[in-house]
């Protein structure tokens, strides 16, 4: 059964779709990113779709479903090169793709996801300082 394959590059994984998406090839998808992303512990998802023409909700739904799941695994997700019918269809059946970013291309997307990575994580606590440290009027 063909899969599609997951590149890694430096602290980012690249999936290039280069074939019609059928679901349970989406459901694979899905399965081995995950676990590459647990495996790796990639910090950023790059899909390119600039060789899919169409989509059906169930392969949006996917699409979504993958950059949920990659944030719960600490890693974000980029989805490049959609073609124009098929940002028209995935509007025109509702779905806005929460959690999903987008760029025009792969270059643009390996820097948007660059961009995250040096962005302050906002969930995190601030540092920590230590009472007794530095110079103080006591000292």
């Amino acid at each position: 059964m063909d899969r599609i394959p997951i590149l890694k590059m430096g602290p980012f994984l690249l999936v290039t779709i280069q074939v019609d998406m059928h679901d349970r090839l989406a459901l694979m998808l899905q399965d081995d990113l995950t676990s590459r992303i647990a495996d790796t512990g990639a910090k950023g998802v790059l899909i390119d779709i600039s060789a899919l023409e169409m989509v059906d909700s169930f392969i949006g739904r996917m699409i979504a479903n993958i950059a949920g799941m990659a944030r719960v695994l600490d890693a974000q997700t980029v989805v490049t090169g959609m073609q124009p019918a098929v940002a028209i269809t995935l509007v025109e059946l509702g779905l806005s793709l929460p959690g999903v970013r987008t760029a025009l291309d792969v270059e643009r997307g390996m820097a948007l996801l660059r961009s995250f990575q040096d962005q302050p994580d906002e969930a995190a606590p601030p540092p920590r300082v230590d009472e007794g440290a530095g110079a103080g009027p006591d000292e």
